[in-house]
């Protein structure tokens, strides 16, 4: 069944977009507070195996990083809901920026493993949430526009192309001036980027906080779409994982290192431009089918990644692997809007990145120890595996994606076009002069 949207508006693009008030006084500072973000793990785990001589070592000390991360991402978009941003992200980019010192002061200095990994917490767990902060001050601004989807397009266009920068510039610093050099330079980054974003409070959401004898508001957690959004997400994580491990340990046994930060950037390259098509395309089907169709390109892509063993085809492949998991990601992130109050939203967001950030750890680990057992091709059965897995979930849950009936799309403000709503999939699209189909 067909739902038609008719409205007498274009289809909004990146330049209707950035022309939205006060954008550019986030998007920019946002932008190198979260550049960071794509270094630490391939930091981590450059300068632990260089120490260490384990590629398994290092993908522990990283998965306690990533852990880390997941488990206090929530809880840091909670008090950012609560406190305002910049309250919470002053005093994390502090903490962040002198953990990642010591825990690379601990590895120069050859302690042991569990040393490394109790250093690794709070370097995790102090990592700062920008790219979450950036969508929750979007949806803001854009609460029941049309230009929502092409927010959430731009913003995972911003997130690899820092996949793209980071891991290429944490590879040359740490194979080319120092195997420290790439978490000193994160740690000098989140600070001055984090600081620089705190500033701009203008644009952060209102916080909103509990107040004696009001009801506590609902968490993010409680949602069963979101949950099902965070199984999606971490397949997706482990696929950065897996790829980030096995491409390192690839390049070392075709004996150039320097080979792994240019196959990362092509893996990024391919999830950046598919995520610039998407902001561009007028979709015909909704979110959920969209959702689906994804993540079964993705594992499509990712199950045949560990039969290749020539630089020019896993480059390839690579790229096929990236152009698959950027329709996957916008789409879970335009339907936070959909499904999550907007007093939540943050912690919704930190919760998807945590998730992302959980599957890249879980992998980093089961990839170090294969890669050290039997060689990179193994580590490449661990995306294929973690999406396999992941699509399946998706498929059996794929119900609690929708909500129940168009007043339960929370957060929607009153829609500006003539809308009619295909009654059983019961998703709203507003501003587009196309068909629309949905699931």
């Amino acid at each position: 069944m067909t739902s038609a949207v008719t409205t007498d508006t274009t289809r909004p693009g990146y330049g209707q977009l950035l022309r939205t008030p006060g954008a550019l006084s986030f998007l920019i500072p946002g932008f190198a507070a979260r550049q960071p973000f794509a270094m630490l793990t391939i930091g981590i785990v450059l300068l632990v195996q260089n120490t260490t001589g384990s590629f398994g070592d290092a993908g522990i000390v990283a998965t306690v990083t990533g852990v880390s991360m997941a488990l206090f991402a929530s809880q840091t978009g909670k008090l950012a809901d609560r406190r305002g941003q910049a309250a919470v992200l002053i005093p994390i980019v502090f903490l962040h920026a002198a953990s990642v010192v010591g825990l690379t002061v601990l590895a120069l200095l050859g302690a042991p493993l569990w040393a490394l990994a109790l250093a690794a917490v709070p370097a995790g767990a102090s990592v700062p949430q920008v790219g979450p902060m950036v969508r929750a001050r979007w949806a803001v601004k854009l609460e029941g526009s049309p230009l929502l989807p092409t927010a959430a397009a731009w913003e995972s266009v911003t997130d690899e192309l820092t996949f793209v920068v980071g891991p290429v510039l944490a590879t040359f610093l740490c194979t080319q001036v120092h195997p420290s050099a790439g978490l000193l330079t994160e740690a000098g980054l989140t600070l001055i980027g984090g600081l620089l974003f705190a500033a701009r409070r203008g644009t952060q959401p209102t916080p909103a906080p509990r107040v004696a004898g009001q009801a506590k508001h609902a968490s993010a957690l409680s949602f069963p779409g979101l949950r099902v959004l965070i199984i999606a997400f971490v397949g997706i994580g482990a696929v950065f994982g897996g790829m980030l491990i096995s491409l390192a340990a690839f390049s070392e046994e075709i004996g150039n290192p320097g080979a792994n930060g240019l196959l990362y950037g092509v893996f990024a390259g391919g999830n950046m431009i598919a995520g610039i098509a998407c902001g561009t395309v007028a979709w015909k089907i909704g979110p959920r089918r969209r959702l689906i169709l994804g993540y079964v390109g993705l594992t499509a892509a990712a199950s045949v990644l560990w039969t290749v063993n020539s630089v020019f085809l896993l480059g390839g492949l690579g790229l096929v692997v990236g152009l698959c998991i950027a329709p996957a990601l916008i789409t879970g992130y335009t339907m936070v809007e959909q499904l999550i109050p907007a007093a939540s939203r943050t912690e919704a967001f930190t919760a998807l990145t945590g998730a992302v950030a959980f599957g890249q750890a879980a992998a980093v680990t089961v990839a170090g120890r294969l890669t050290d057992a039997h060689g990179s091709s193994y580590g490449f059965l661990v995306p294929a595996v973690a999406t396999a897995l992941a699509l399946v979930t998706l498929l059996a849950l794929r119900s609690k994606l929708a909500p129940k009936a168009p007043s339960r799309i929370i957060g929607a403000s009153r829609p500006t076009a003539t809308v009619r709503v295909n009654e059983r999939a019961n998703e709203r699209v507003v501003g587009h002069r196309v068909p629309v189909t949905v699931d």
